[in-house]
């Protein structure tokens, strides 16, 4: 199998906060990597590193046969890396201005320089897929949370990435939206897309990984199938953490 992200030894501070710890992280094509861990823990941290939004500082990163340095001087890298990484965030970071074709439009356009008939395509394509094609014409604002959630899943995937990064993504959606999403993100992964997913929804995590990491204070701690690490945990870290979590 090729992997898509190699992590050796890598650490992360910020300032004298020690972020990071000599993380040791593997990613196959085609595998979907769950993390889980408490608030804190630096979960998020860690996939931003993916594409460069972090800088570590010490140890090795690689995505898709990139390595990408410690430090400065990675631009270059940089900008093709993230033309293979697709990014959700928590927030939607959507173009209020622009109609939800045109926001989805933009990325093939600036950054793969595709004409305005093939982006049009591409996004019409891509809203049918995660179903609101019938939203196009609209602005975010007049979309709910788990529509504009969608259209952020849709411009990562015009990118035609390898790799798909998602940083808690439903955590700023009501209850009854997180479901529209979450069913999204399985079908990415029954497609075989390439995921590193940070997130407190452990149904998903338990249905959909291939494997599950539990960072504990910058550490992973713990890492196996979902069956491992949600029903035999070996960390007493661990075994704390699913004990408060699943509880609820």
């Amino acid at each position: 199998m090729t992997q898509i992200v190699k992590m050796k030894g890598m650490n992360k501070h910020f300032g004298k906060l020690h972020v990071l710890k000599s993380i040791d992280l593997t990613v196959e094509q085609g595998e979907v990597v769950v993390i889980i861990g408490a608030s804190g823990s630096g979960k998020s941290t860690l996939i931003r590193c993916v594409n460069g939004l972090e800088e570590y500082e010490s140890g090795i990163l690689e995505v898709d046969n990139h390595p990408l340095a410690p430090k400065a001087g990675n631009q270059k890298t940089l900008a093709e890396i993230r033309k293979g990484v697709g990014m959700v965030f928590q927030q939607f970071n959507l173009f209020p201005h622009l109609t939800v074709k045109k926001n989805i439009m933009l990325a093939p356009m600036k950054v793969k320089s595709a004409s305005q008939v093939i982006a049009n395509a591409t996004a019409e394509r891509l809203l049918e897929r995660v179903g609101i094609g019938d939203q196009a014409d609209k602005y975010p604002s007049q979309l709910s949370g788990g529509q504009q959630q969608r259209v952020a899943i849709a411009r990562a995937l015009a990118m035609e990435p390898k790799l798909m990064l998602f940083d808690e993504p439903t955590s700023a959606l009501d209850p009854e939206m997180i479901g529209e999403v979450l069913d999204v993100m399985r079908e990415l992964a029954k497609d075989g897309m390439t995921m590193m997913v940070v997130t407190h929804e452990m149904g998903f995590a338990r249905e959909v990984a291939d494997r599950v990491i539990y960072i504990h204070e910058g550490k992973i701690v713990e890492e196996g199938n979902p069956s491992e690490v949600f029903d035999n945990p070996q960390n007493e870290r661990t075994q704390a953490f699913l004990s408060r979590v699943l509880a609820h």
